[in-house]
């Protein structure tokens, strides 16, 4: 399988090209605004991988080069929701129209399968677990919002132009090589002020968290498994761990066990922000695919793995 990966040198794509160089060639997209070229480093000692330089925001940069793949799988949007309330066009341009790009691209090159990756972000919010087929509510979010308006965009690419589109809305992902969230947000806010942490809201906010190497496997999984021309599949675990768990796991296992959490208040973290939030991934589940990792596993072992990222072992030797 020659697999095209649109922001595949990012946090999710990196972990993603590492499982699908055992498929056959793959070829990366990314403007490295985000993600690394060392990233790539396992997955490119096995001479599969092929790095291009580009902006999926340019259709003309992008089209050319994916021709003659069997898949594309579109990660590409804005890392960090929160930049979308002051800069309302990032969602639009990095998210809504680089997905359409993605597409026109895909159809263009004559590519039969193509992968979308989606939020939970797009049922709003809402008391009761969402399963696939739930969007009573609308997101809240501009980054939401743009996940929404990918998802149409994808299902009507695939009815109109009969090819195989797979939709995965994750949850809350986590583990090494982020660029935000909570735990990294706090153990940098930790490495800046060891000795008061920061949190915004009450810290009831609650939320389903995967870790990325499941994240991976399941949209692997999710596309081995999608009936055309379209499928949609929920990727989080059933549980969900609060951000005050976030914060104290983070501090227990900081160089800086000592430091007190200071709360700012209120229901949500930021504008926006989905404050409770559950999924369900019986779609997945019943076809055979498992996660490894519960919320609050997939969230101690993230946290164990930024520990090292921002805390390197020198730092970490002189703290108190």
């Amino acid at each position: 399988m020659r697999s095209f990966v649109v922001g595949g040198a990012g946090f999710i794509g990196s972990h993603l090209v590492e499982l699908l160089v055992d498929r056959g060639p793959v070829t990366v997209f990314d403007d490295l605004s985000v993600g690394r070229a060392a990233f790539l480093e396992l997955a490119s000692a096995t001479g599969r991988v092929r790095l291009i330089e580009g902006d999926a925001r340019d259709l003309d940069a992008l089209a050319p080069h994916v021709a003659d793949h069997d898949v594309v799988v579109h990660l590409s949007a804005n890392p960090e929701a929160r930049r979308g309330l002051v800069d309302t066009r990032l969602d639009l341009e990095q998210g809504t129209i680089a997905t359409y790009n993605a597409l026109e691209a895909a159809r263009r090159a004559g590519v039969g399968k193509f992968v979308f990756a989606s939020s939970g972000t797009v049922y709003g919010e809402s008391e009761d677990a969402c399963a696939e087929e739930d969007l009573g509510r609308l997101p809240i979010s501009l980054y939401g919002a743009s996940k929404l308006a990918g998802e149409a965009m994808v299902s009507a690419f695939a009815h109109c132009f009969d090819s195989c589109a797979t939709i995965v809305r994750f949850g809350n992902v986590v583990g090494p090589r982020g660029t935000h969230g909570a735990a990294l947000d706090f153990l940098r806010k930790l490495r800046d002020d060891p000795h008061e942490l920061e949190v915004l809201g009450d810290g009831e906010q609650a939320k389903p968290y995967v870790h990325v190497t499941d994240c991976a496997a399941g949209i692997l999984f999710a596309l081995d498994h999608t009936t055309p021309p379209l499928e949609v599949f929920n990727l989080a675990p059933s549980d969900t761990t609060s951000v005050r768990q976030i914060a104290e796991t983070c501090i227990r296992l900081s160089p800086y066990p000592d430091a007190v959490i200071r709360y700012t208040g209120g229901e949500r973290g930021w504008r926006g922000d989905v404050a409770r939030s559950k999924m369900r991934s019986d779609k997945l589940r019943e076809r055979g695919f498992s996660l490894r990792h519960s919320s609050d596993e997939a969230m101690k072992r993230a946290v164990d793995e930024l520990v090292a990222e921002v805390f390197p072992p020198r730092r970490r030797k002189g703290g108190g």
